[in-house]
């Protein structure tokens, strides 16, 4: 089979940084379709982007398709001779030219003709438009008097196989083999003489890196070289790197200073300055403090660096003055006076203004307080105050600073430590893997907040749908049961619903307690997939209905151990046979008439059951539990073995019963462990 490698690359005006490994992606996917769909084989696939190009490279595609028969089914040889005719015109051919073969019981006409297959070269075109155009993108922009839009305007089109061109035209564009490099340094224009020396080729002639990880690699390793010649280190956010990986295709980091009194402005603002602005790069020092320097990563080779170094100092001074500025104006009003200002500040439709947010957060830190014993009077005052921030001229400017800001401004305004520290924290955790508030405060604000967000939401039928979560409220209710199983705090989640939605207004419906509560058991699930706990654990856990999510985890860590033990397997068939046995029987009580147990193995039974229900009594240690339940496995399987359950005589039928119900209500004190059986 004759294979060449493929290369198509898409000439653009700079594409959008945070869409450029989307862009690509897709546009790699929908080749690679397109290809298959076909039946064109090839070996791998490599996707490149830099600012200005998405290009895919296909090695070892086929340059023909194989040959095809194609057989198609027509009438029963007993069909009336009209049919047969029929079925033969549409296939160009004549009835005794059609084949008959037997089909099921019946003999039936078939039509069966070769395919030859197409040359490579004469599907390209196509599977290129194609693949563009099925990209996904949200705003596409048209130009000039063409009839083509795109996420960019488009300028050139690069479609080889191999060393040759291959001839078509798409979004305007006549394919070539010339590409550019950068706009003011090097070869502006150049060839590529062959698909796969193309990545070579771009860093040959322009010093361009086309792979976009090994370009943002290289980015990461000047940043931390030019730190290291700073004598200080360089604080790298990834989804900064890959945003400053989009926007540059020939990476030179260098490092730039700023007057060193900005660093009486609180960090995060100077940070949020350098990153959102102007994609910098902080420094600290060995204990983590912020250094008044920075590194930028330019898109070009200079002969006078400091040229460029002066100008992002010089860019940088105005950004930190208006922080400095932001911080110092925002001092002069206190957080408490601007609570009214709350009132005219939307949270949603129905839900009120922030102002009623706020109040509803004070009032349900007071309740989760008192329950997990934090301090009921800092945790209500950071409840309130909590969203003051909001409406400061810092949080205006830099929309992610909020809760950050409004613990700083509550330190400036006297608020106790707990109060300010709580306001700081009461939006972790943000995302996955982020950090849980540190303080008892944080962590009853941080739920007040999230769970008055999804119950009000929910509570005015805007709950997810489908795959739509306008409001992220998968998200916060995953970081609301973290909190509670992460930092160990024992509340009964149904009650805490039921007392966010008694302090919304009357158009939040009471009523949609369940459907919140079975949303937030299935992101619970969510979670412990996540932890690779099996599903059969967790509704062996979820059908006892514990109260507290905390509560669950316990019972999920219990039966985690459990299984880990030999014995367990048995135990578990016990149970789904006695779960099964007790279907029909549900007026069952524990206490049993020991007195008409005749057989040695139940009077066994009995005891072994006596001694492990006293030794659990009022035990919350479910490790514990699950460890003196597996002592029953021997005298379990011999009762089994022994001993007929379903006799003549009711009231030992009864009695044998009341025993396996005892011992199976001693297994749901923890969970109900038949769900564990495979």
């Amino acid at each position: 089979m004759n294979t060449q490698d493929f290369l198509l690359e898409l000439g653009t005006e700079e594409l959008p940084p945070k869409l450029l490994k989307q862009l690509s992606n897709a546009l790699t996917s929908n080749v690679t379709d397109q290809l298959s769909e076909l039946s064109l084989s090839f070996s791998n696939v490599a996707s490149f982007s830099t600012p200005r190009r998405l290009a895919v490279l296909v090695s070892d595609l086929q340059l023909q398709q194989d040959d095809q028969t194609i057989e198609r089914k027509g009438p029963a040889v007993s069909a009336p001779d009209q049919a047969v005719e029929g079925f033969a015109k549409s296939c160009g051919t004549s009835k005794d030219k059609l084949e008959k073969k037997a089909f099921g019981k019946a003999d039936y006409y078939f039509f069966n003709n070769e395919q030859k297959g197409l040359k490579t070269t004469d599907l390209l075109e196509n599977i290129v438009d194609t693949a563009i155009k099925k990209i996904p993108i949200t705003r596409a922009m048209r130009w000039g008097d063409l009839d083509f839009n795109f996420v960019r305007p488009t300028h050139w089109l690069i479609m080889m196989l191999g060393s040759k061109v291959v001839e078509a035209t798409v979004m305007g564009l006549s394919s070539g083999n010339t590409t550019r490099g950068l706009r003011f340094t090097g070869e502006v224009k150049f060839s590529i003489d062959n698909a796969k020396d193309y990545r070579k080729t771009l860093f040959e002639k322009a010093q361009i890196e086309v792979d976009f990880d090994v370009r943002k690699e290289m980015i990461r390793e000047q940043v931390m070289q030019v730190a290291l010649d700073n004598q200080s280190n360089a604080v790298i956010d990834e989804s900064l790197l890959e945003e400053v990986c989009a926007l540059v295709e020939y990476p030179r980091a260098f490092s730039g200073e700023f007057d060193a009194r900005f660093l009486d402005v609180p960090e995060e603002a100077l940070i949020s300055a350098m990153k959102s602005h102007q994609k910098y790069f902080h420094m600290v020092d060995d204990d983590g403090k912020l250094l008044p320097s920075f590194i930028s990563v330019a898109n070009i080779e200079s002969s006078d660096l400091s040229v460029i170094i002066d100008g992002n100092e010089r860019v940088i001074r105005p950004r930190l003055t208006d922080s400095e500025f932001f911080w110092e104006h925002d001092k002069v009003s206190s957080l408490e006076s601007r609570l009214s200002k709350l009132k005219n500040v939307l949270f949603m439709k129905s839900l009120g203004s922030m102002n009623d947010k706020a109040k509803r957060i004070e009032l349900l830190s007071t309740y989760i307080a008192n329950v997990i014993g934090a301090d009921a009077n800092h945790s209500a005052r950071a409840g309130l105050l909590a969203k003051t921030d909001l409406v400061t001229d810092m949080v205006g400017e830099f929309a992610d600073l909020q809760g950050v800001m409004g613990g700083y401004y509550a330190h400036n305004d006297g608020e106790d430590v707990a109060v300010s520290t709580a306001i700081s924290e009461h939006y972790h955790p943000r995302f996955s893997g982020d950090t849980l508030p540190s303080t008892p405060e944080g962590l009853v604000v941080a739920i007040a907040d999230k769970l008055d967000t999804i119950t009000g939401i929910y509570g005015i039928g805007q709950g997810p749908t489908g795959s739509k979560d306008p409001y992220a409220l998968r998200r916060m209710a995953l970081g609301l049961l973290r909190i509670m199983v992460e930092g160990e705090l024992k509340l009964d989640l149904k009650a805490l619903i039921k007392q966010s939605l008694d302090l919304h207004t009357a158009e939040v419906d009471v009523s949609s307690a369940g459907a919140i509560y079975k949303f937030m058991m299935d992101r619970l699930r969510v979670y412990y997939k996540e932890k690779k706990v099996s599903g059969k654990a967790f509704e062996a856990v979820l059908a006892v209905r514990p109260e507290s999510p905390y509560d669950f985890h316990l019972r999920v860590a219990a039966l985690n151990t459990f299984t880990q033990d030999s014995a367990s397997e048995s135990l578990i068939e016990a149970n789904k046979r006695i779960d099964n046995m007790l279907k029909e029987h549900k007026d069952l009580g524990i206490e049993v008439d020991t007195s008409v147990l005749i057989e040695p193995a139940e009077k066994a039974l009995f005891k072994a059951t006596q001694m492990v229900a006293s030794r659990l009594d009022g035990s919350n240690d479910y490790i514990q539990s699950m460890n003196e339940l597996l002592s029953l496995k021997d005298t379990i399987d011999v009762f089994f073995d022994q001993v007929m359950v379903n006799v003549d005589d009711e009231t030992l039928k009864h009695t044998r019963l009341t025993l396996l119900n005892w011992i199976r209500a001693l297994f749901l004190s923890v969970a109900d462990v038949s769900h564990l059986s495979s």
